[in-house]
């Protein structure tokens, strides 16, 4: 293999490795942080009290290329009582973010007719149940409780699945091309020892020869 070869592979080997396990502790410190965020570790059953729509919320949605357009969404509020305590109950984490004050944030769409009938059938499905499934904070210092966990364990081994398969498929490169270079670097030797083992036999023969037509030669003088 050249030089410029082996200089290549070795630039790509390089590359190849700090990009996989940039992207694992990308991936990892950005798991690893959510999940330090999401303080409703605790699991529970919730008593729903209420459920009722209590405001307008406005957003804005996508129309096209550079184009934002507004819109209007309800805003579901709905209160569940746990370990004798009334507590607001979120959906998830981002919606907690997003809009403490209400249960589910729906994605903005032009025609809130829509959006309206979406929010109002969480609602009817909620007071149909007088328990739910919800985590809660032990610490107690947030007043709300999730019904989902976007951030959990599960979120987590889930966001590491793809990064380290991605990481074992490139160190399984990596090893092959490092294979590969070692098998071409023995392929080298062994020819260049073949060929300075022919080039020793050869010349020795061509020696002999010349050596017994010099003898002939002096023989056939005298």
């Amino acid at each position: 293999m050249s030089t410029t070869s082996h200089l290549a592979s070795s630039c790509m080997i390089n590359a190849c490795n700090a990009i996989n396990i940039n992207d694992f502790l990308t991936f990892f410190n950005f798991s690893a942080h959510f999940f330090s965020l999401s303080v409703w570790t605790e699991e529970s059953n919730c008593t729903v009290l209420n459920s009722s729509i209590v405001a307008e919320i406005n957003c804005s949605y996508s129309c096209g290329s550079e184009c934002r357009k507004s819109s209007r969404f309800p805003c579901l509020q709905v209160f569940v009582s746990l370990n004798g305590k009334v507590l607001r109950l979120s959906y998830n984490e981002e919606a907690h973010e997003a809009h403490p004050e209400c249960f589910y944030i729906p994605k903005c769409r032009k025609d809130h007719t829509l959006m309206h009938s979406i929010v109002m059938n969480i609602s009817e499905r909620l007071k149909t149940h007088q328990q739910v499934l919800c985590y809660y904070d032990p610490s107690e210092q947030q007043d709300s409780v999730l019904l989902t966990r976007l951030y959990g364990r599960g979120a987590i081994i889930s966001s590491l699945l793809w990064p380290t398969c991605t990481l074992v498929g490139g160190t399984l490169i990596i090893a092959m091309v490092k294979l590969t270079q070692y098998l071409s670097f023995l392929c080298e030797q062994i020819s260049r020892i073949k060929r300075m083992g022919l080039y020793s036999l050869t010349g020795g023969s061509h020696t002999r020869v010349c050596t017994r037509k010099f003898n002939g030669s002096i023989q056939d003088g005298v």
